[in-house]
């Protein structure tokens, strides 16, 4: 039972999804629209990115908690930017927030391979660091709706094909995450690292190094999705996002990617964001407790990680296994 039903997860958490959609559709109709569909899908897009980012690291076998801090950080800079020189290109602003971001990521990633500290505690550091940076910069204070260029707000609501450029943002990183961990070379070797550092060495893979661009690439993302943030709420002060890293781990955790490393897939990371949106939108239409709402992602939680841990040990690490059958087998052959 527990084979199948592991074989199987991410086909049946996309059941449960729209089977929840479904349930809530048929006590509130308006829930089925889709426009309310489509504005579900855009509310949980930023989820969705920076999911992509903490899967990277947890493939490599860490953890990364201050994507939120980072997020929030990037998002009083170019907030504070705007609110001082609005002249300045919004794309610039885009761009430096990625940017600052990759920096953030960088230094996690150098504190963990170079100096062999452990993820949650670098990362747990570095939270607090810059949380504090942000009440520095701004004293406190918050930037609002009518201190930010309409320009900078416009960006992520302007609507392509449909559907609002943040949720295009979202789509594009799943084709782009999904193809670098597919196909190319880093990608791939981000697995093997995460999964069997004995194998990653026989290989030549440094399972440090896979670590450093994978915390790398999380922390570009979180700044990306910093001035994303920012831009669709409309306020930029000390505490946004503030534990928003929970939620990111918990996407990550029930669609199937392991803390354990090297098992992960971006489809089961996209269908994690999408539950947890659809509990997020859904329970307050039918007038369902927040705290209930807290009691049920904790569960899903709890259930997930079992799941997941009892998956880590049917299937194991077989990587070098797996390679000495096929060399046993191919002696055999030529016997």
């Amino acid at each position: 039972m527990w084979q199948s039903l592991l074989k199987h997860r991410e086909f049946l958490l996309a059941g449960v999804i729209l089977l929840m959609i479904l349930g809530i559709g048929s006590r509130v109709p308006s829930f089925l629209a889709p426009g309310n569909l489509v504005e579900m899908f855009n509310d949980t897009s930023i989820l969705i990115i920076l999911a992509l980012g903490q899967m990277m690291v947890l493939l490599t076998k860490g953890i990364d908690l201050s994507m939120a801090a980072n997020l929030a950080l990037t998002g009083m800079i170019v907030a504070l930017l705007n609110f001082h020189y609005p002249q300045i290109p919004v794309w610039a602003l885009l761009s430096l927030a990625t940017v600052l971001g990759l920096v953030m990521g960088v230094i996690n990633g150098l504190l963990v391979w170079k100096l062999g500290i452990p993820a949650i505690v670098v990362t747990l550091g570095t939270m607090s660091i810059y949380r504090g940076i942000i009440f520095l910069l701004s004293n406190g204070g918050w930037i609002n709706a009518h201190q930010m260029s309409s320009d900078f707000l416009g960006l992520p609501r302007a609507v392509v094909l449909g559907m609002p450029l943040l949720s295009w943002c979202a789509v594009a990183a799943l084709l782009l995450v999904g193809y670098f961990l597919r196909y190319s070379r880093t990608g791939r070797a981000m697995y093997t690292a995460g999964g069997n550092a004995t194998a990653a060495y026989y290989t030549g893979i440094n399972a440090g190094k896979m670590q450093f661009i994978s915390f790398s690439l999380s922390g570009a993302l979180a700044g990306f999705c910093g001035y994303l943030w920012i831009s669709r709420f409309a306020v930029a002060y000390v505490d946004v996002a503030n534990g928003f890293e929970l939620q990111i781990v918990a996407a990550c955790v029930i669609g199937g990617i392991s803390t354990m490393g090297g098992i992960g897939r971006v489809l089961g990371c996209l269908l994690g964001a999408l539950f947890l949106g659809v509990i997020n939108n859904a329970l307050p239409v039918i007038g369902v407790s927040p705290f209930w709402q807290m009691a049920i992602s904790g569960a899903v939680i709890v259930i997930a990680v079992l799941l997941n841990e009892r998956g880590n040990k049917r299937k194991g690490r077989l990587i070098l296994r797996d390679a000495a059958l096929a060399r046993q087998t191919s002696g055999a052959s030529h016997e």
